[in-house]
């Protein structure tokens, strides 16, 4: 079982140990779940990795097909 103090700003440090096992790194969102009078801590995945995988194109585009229609619509394709 691990521990941590809570600060006066209401923070308290993740033991490495969890860190590691749940991947955690500097910048990672966190979740928090309430069961009973438990507290549970879960990593939340950013919404773009959440999203990978679920949009299937119909079509693909080569990048000239892109800058062509950047064009089209009045943008600058040159960068």
């Amino acid at each position: 079982m691990y521990s941590s103090a809570l600060t006066v700003k209401g923070q308290v440090t993740i033991p490495a140990d969890i860190r590691n096992q749940l991947g955690l790194h500097p910048g990672d969102k966190i979740g928090f779940a309430i069961e009973d009078d438990h507290v549970i801590l879960f990593r939340k995945e950013n919404d773009i990795e959440a999203a990978f995988g679920i949009c299937h194109p119909k079509t693909s585009a080569s990048l000239q097909d892109i800058e062509d229609a950047i064009r089209k619509r009045g943008g600058n394709a040159d960068g």
